[in-house]
């Protein structure tokens, strides 16, 4: 019988290196493989505009804005994530937003 089971490690971190190795760790214990999904890069990227950016996950609501509300979501893999932008560079930050996310979640990466 098969199982699969998904483990979220959130390490916060201004080390690549740090993450990397973290992840390569991860991937040798459970034999598979890990991604990081860069809670940093979103807020660093939402913050280059004036625009109020927000990522919505199911029913949880955050600033896109603020590392830990991004990390606070917990969006896995799968998930839904709706990327909404209030001001008038609105369109630029929600493309931005989302090529992050969609490099973050391509499969074979």
């Amino acid at each position: 019988m098969s199982r699969h089971v998904t483990v979220g490690i959130v390490l916060v971190s201004h080390s690549a290196a740090l993450a990397e190795g973290a992840a390569e760790l991860a991937a040798q214990v459970s034999g598979g493989t890990v991604a990081i999904i860069p809670a940093g890069a979103l807020a660093v990227a939402a913050a280059k505009f004036s625009s109020a950016v927000s990522l919505t996950v199911g029913g949880s609501r955050a600033d896109a804005k603020s590392v830990l509300g991004v990390m606070g979501l917990g969006a896995t893999s799968g998930q839904h994530v709706t990327v909404a932008a209030d001001g008038p560079d609105a369109e630029e930050a929600v493309a931005a937003i989302v090529a992050i996310l969609a490099e973050a979640t391509r499969v074979g990466a």
